[in-house]
């Protein structure tokens, strides 16, 4: 019996494709292309590599993400149907290879050596069965002991992409050996890579069984895998989640998959062969990548929302509320969220990153978070503040319930728009209805319930001297947080 472990990175903060991705919401977490968010498109397309095998192969699936974004996660997983997922949850972020580290230990634990189906969620592939048939192949492949990637004909000489140079004349049943790994190369360099023919995009999609990782880390960066394997002892769990201690998290050398191993294979006794995907994948890097996959107009232009545009052509315009109105402009991306707005070059997306790094220096929250902000048990957007008041729109799911909680420095108003509150205030606990309202004084014990069957939608005005988000004393909370 075939035993697979999908590998899910879900880690990254996407900051090419701010603002709509954020480090708080990062772009694995957007539906970009397709109903679906990267995240869940990644899920559903690795769900389908078991089609073809024997029936009674084992599926699992390990999710690597932040500590931070372990809600989302879950939530998003929900969405598209739980089954057999454990998320492993990094307390800071150490890049790619200490991620693997600990999914192939996990997958180990009972004692078998899967193969790993390693994959990136922020991309998209428009055909899954070349896809599917792609990752069969390579499963087979690496069932004896090979290491295998995925390698994507280039359409362009592009610089944003790692390189995969194969030896073309020793292919055997779509497997070709590879010869070495470019980085992300110059312009010219690229375009010396498209002409040769003997090069592919590297898609970071990866498929080995778990001992060889063990085994090829433990040679070329020993020092990764002695400290990965240190945080993964001190590992504790909590239902689908796995927690690491994070003093001797961030103790683990930060690399990646392939500096620390997969470059260095091709020199190496261990076998690492690509197989070609032909299936309309496309990492989605920057705005212009997401231009470029999208359904256009007449006049070449991709729109989102509430949009008007007259005399443009081949630009980007993403409106998430307001209406957003061009004219005359080509080869623009305009990305309108209700706290920033971006309008680049469409030549120059994969420079927005400096916007956010500018952004972080000067220690602004719109770098990390977006006006409404997703919570376990929901979401709240802040519709206005300004000296010693803030307004919150706040929307609680079903049955969930933020932590009983106070504040030292600010007082709160309630007021129910849509379904039914139970609020404890102090030793007093009540039920509000639509238009109702209560007062929580400073200083008072509380906390926020949906006891009903539809969202619980809430007007919050808060009134004080401080009205941060770390004023917030919890005493009880259904979901770990301190």
């Amino acid at each position: 019996m075939l035993k697979i472990s999908q590998v899910v990175m879900c880690g990254g903060s996407g900051s090419r494709l701010w603002p709509l991705s954020r480090s708080g919401f990062p772009k694995q977490f957007l539906a970009l292309a397709g109903e679906y968010s990267l995240f869940q498109q990644t899920l559903n397309r690795l769900n389908k590599i078991s089609d073809g095998f024997e029936h009674g192969n084992t599926v699992n699936t390990f999710i690597v993400t932040n500590e931070d974004h372990r809600f989302i996660a879950l939530e998003q997983s929900k969405e598209i149907g739980n089954s057999n997922r454990t998320f492993l949850l990094e307390p800071s972020s150490r890049n790619t290879a200490p991620a693997l580290t600990i999914a192939a230990l996990a997958a180990l634990e009972k004692g078998d050596d899967p193969i790993l189906v390693v994959s990136p969620s922020d991309q998209i592939v428009t055909d899954l069965s070349k896809f599917t048939f792609a990752l069969q192949r390579s499963i087979e492949a690496a069932a004896n002991g090979a290491v295998i990637v995925l390698g994507i004909k280039p359409t362009s000489p592009e610089t944003g992409y790692g390189y995969i140079k194969f030896d073309e004349t020793k292919e055997f049943s779509s497997l070709f050996p590879v010869i070495a790994f470019k980085e992300k190369p110059s312009l010219h360099l690229a375009k010396e890579y498209l002409d040769s023919g003997e090069y592919c995009w590297n898609s970071g999609i990866f498929v080995l069984r778990a001992s060889v990782w063990i085994k090829a880390l433990t040679f070329f960066q020993n020092d990764i895998f002695s400290a990965t394997e240190l945080a993964w002892e001190s590992r504790t769990f909590d239902k689908q989640f796995v927690r690491f201690d994070k003093n001797l998290f961030e103790k683990i050398p930060s690399e990646s998959i392939d500096y620390s191993v997969i470059e260095k294979l091709p020199a190496s006794d261990i076998k690492i062969n690509m197989v070609p995907l032909d299936a309309g994948w496309n990492d989605l890097g920057a705005w212009d990548s997401v231009w470029q996959v999208a359904e256009k107009d007449n006049f070449g232009n991709v729109v989102h929302g509430d949009v008007v545009s007259t005399e443009s052509t081949n630009n980007l315009i993403y409106s998430s509320g307001r209406l957003v109105s061009v004219v005359g402009i080509d080869n623009l991306i305009v990305v309108e969220t209700p706290d920033a707005v971006l309008v680049t070059k469409r030549n120059k997306s994969q420079e927005v990153k400096k916007i956010v790094q500018l952004l972080q220096e000067n220690d602004r929250l719109e770098q990390s978070l977006h006006r409404k902000v997703h919570r376990p048990w929901g979401w709240y957007d802040s519709i206005d503040e300004e000296g010693r008041f803030k307004v919150k729109r706040i929307n609680v799911r079903p049955g969930a319930s933020l932590s009983l909680q106070k504040h030292h420095h600010r007082a709160e108003h309630w007021i129910v728009v849509k379904g039914t509150a139970e609020v404890i205030c102090g030793e007093k606990t009540i039920l509000l209805t639509e238009n109702q309202s209560t007062f929580i004084p400073l200083g008072e014990l509380h906390r926020l319930r949906n006891p009903g069957v539809i969202p619980l939608e809430i007007i919050e005005i808060q009134s004080g001297t401080y009205l941060g988000e770390d004023d917030i004393i919890r005493f009880e909370d259904s979901y770990g947080r301190n």
